[in-house]
């Protein structure tokens, strides 16, 4: 049977104008519940077949429909009998697992649902760049949970799992005491600093509205950056951004000159810091390997030696290391100023993170196979 299309039969018929016992409808498509500005609204593409050559009566159509809006998915409508609450006449029916299906029609419905879906999430900033072709692809790496009042969705400490994005609700960022941070509504994403990272969940995220979420879970991180990079850019961005709104303070002693343990700071933030704050100066590094030294000049990497690299793979082994000692000056020397720059930040610092994290999987034990 097929997950998109099934099939409802007349079990008991009185004095109906329209239809007889034994008639068959189908009944295609799957609905959404969101909640927009607190006013709850259905995204559906429920389609009612009635039987061939008989009239389409609109309010056995419309108790259909509803019966698909209340329990969102064909497969969970349970085999039931309801009755039509039309006209004057009594008709019963119950859902009928005839075991047949009009492939055709069901694949025209399937993709009927992904344009409708691709079109919804266009509103989104993550995925505004994408266009139409590249969304409907998004959408085979995207999962959906729904979340109650109270609910925790990540727990600060916990290792980062996935990608999330807010669908409809409300869910507030906790700091340690349980007061809120901040709250992330309808487009915001969250889970992405960590899951970059490799670090475990700087902050707990509780639902504040009962809530549908999309997610990707973190496994599939790693190809959706690669197969859509205006996902990478808007992460770069966005992770700036916040980095920026956490750490002010922290930015203006480096503008000043700072001296400080990766300890304290991980390297992907004291360069992002650098890079968002547009600054110009030398960062030195005591690393486990030696000495490094990364020139910045308003915050875009001109030159990175280290461990007898130079360049981007100087940077990229920087950026993988969790151990050692930062100065920051806000000098760099005349043949800095006019040096190119190595690469765009932003593109340098992912490419960065997907390799420490690929590096990272490659080193995990393998597992059993379950069935050999």
């Amino acid at each position: 049977m097929s997950g998109f299309e099934i099939t409802f039969r007349v079990e008991a018929c009185e004095q109906c104008a329209c239809y007889k016992t034994g008639d068959l409808f189908q009944l295609s498509g799957n609905a959404l519940l969101l909640d927009f500005e607190k006013e709850k609204s259905f995204v559906t593409t429920a389609v009612v077949k009635p039987p061939t050559d008989k009239k389409t009566c609109r309010t056995l159509v419309g108790d259909l429909t509803r019966l698909l809006i209340k329990y969102e998915n064909i497969d969970n409508i349970p085999a039931d009998r309801f009755r039509c609450s039309g006209c004057e006449g009594h008709l019963e029916l119950e859902r009928h697992n005839s075991g047949t299906t009009d492939v055709v029609s069901n694949a025209s419905d399937h993709y009927k649902k992904i344009d409708m879906i691709a079109s919804m999430l266009h509103n989104f900033s993550i995925f505004q760049a994408l266009d139409k072709h590249n969304l409907k692809n998004l959408l085979a790496y995207l999962k959906v949970k729904r979340c109650a009042a109270n609910d925790i969705v990540l727990r600060k400490g916990e290792p980062a799992q996935n990608l999330y994005i807010i669908l409809s609700g409300t869910v507030d960022v906790l700091d340690n005491d349980g007061g809120c941070l901040s709250r992330l509504k309808m487009g915001d994403v969250f889970g992405e600093m960590s899951l970059i990272s490799g670090d475990p969940v700087g902050a707990t995220i509780k639902v504040i509205e009962p809530a549908i979420i999309l997610y990707i879970r973190g496994r599939d991180f790693l190809s959706v950056l690669n197969k859509f990079p205006s996902i990478q850019l808007y992460l770069a961005r966005m992770l700036a951004q916040r980095l920026a709104r956490s750490n002010v303070v922290r930015a203006e002693e480096i503008a000043t000159g700072m001296i400080g343990q990766l300890s304290e700071i991980t390297p992907s933030e004291l360069l992002q810091t650098l890079n968002l704050n547009q600054k110009t100066g030398q960062l030195a590094l005591l690393l486990p390997k030696g000495p490094a030294t990364l020139s910045f000049r308003e915050g875009e990497l001109v030159r990175a030696e280290y461990d007898r690299m130079n360049g981007k793979e100087a940077f990229f082994q920087v950026l993988s290391e969790k151990e050692g000692r930062f100065k920051f000056t806000p000098q760099i020397t005349d043949e800095d100023r006019q040096a190119k720059q190595i690469g765009a930040f932003i593109e340098l610092l992912l490419e960065g993170l997907k390799r420490i994290d690929e590096k990272d999987h490659l080193e995990e034990e393998p597992g059993q196979e379950l069935i050999d």
